[in-house]
């Protein structure tokens, strides 16, 4: 399971935004050139961030965006869930149907880790990115390692 651009690319403009705001209202202009995001596709996520309360747009010259929060009050998970972002690792969105109409063999399994990563997200605020406060946990290369590990053991084998 992935986070896609979406969920990606909001959390990165409202870390752009929250960073910059003291100076006035941000404009989508200013925030699209600085992150290498499509003007357009900014505005339909402000649209969304601009419904769910998190900013608060300013019209006319010197208008843009500011946070309509307090960024230590904004979470990842608002932001996950104000652009309609799914955190779910089940195939059934939860409904329970997902073989032939009956719970599959894994779906507890993907349901608790949707519930971890939705608590870690909503454990991450707005604030403590801007002010980079999260640091990779030391133990996250685990995927890493596991694959080295295994892929040397292959060629062990295959070499004996």
């Amino acid at each position: 399971m992935r986070l896609t651009t979406k969920g990606r690319f909001a959390v990165t403009a409202m870390i752009d935004l929250a960073s910059r705001q003291t100076d006035g209202p941000v404009t989508l202009a200013g925030i699209a050139e600085r992150q290498s995001i499509s003007l357009s596709y900014l505005e339909q996520l402000f649209g969304k961030l601009r419904r769910y309360k998190l900013v608060s747009s300013v019209r006319g010259p010197g208008g843009g965006y500011r946070l309509a929060r307090d960024m230590k009050d904004i979470t990842v998970a608002d932001i996950i869930v104000a652009v309609d972002e799914p955190l779910d690792a089940t195939q059934c969105g939860g409904r329970q149907n997902c073989q032939d109409e009956h719970v599959c063999l894994t779906h507890d399994l993907w349901t608790n880790l949707n519930k971890r990563m939705y608590q870690y997200l909503a454990s991450v605020t707005l604030a403590a990115l801007v002010h980079r406060e999260v640091a990779p946990e030391p133990d996250l290369n685990v995927i890493v390692d596991v694959r080295r590990r295994a892929m040397v053991a292959l060629r062990e084998a295959v070499s004996a």
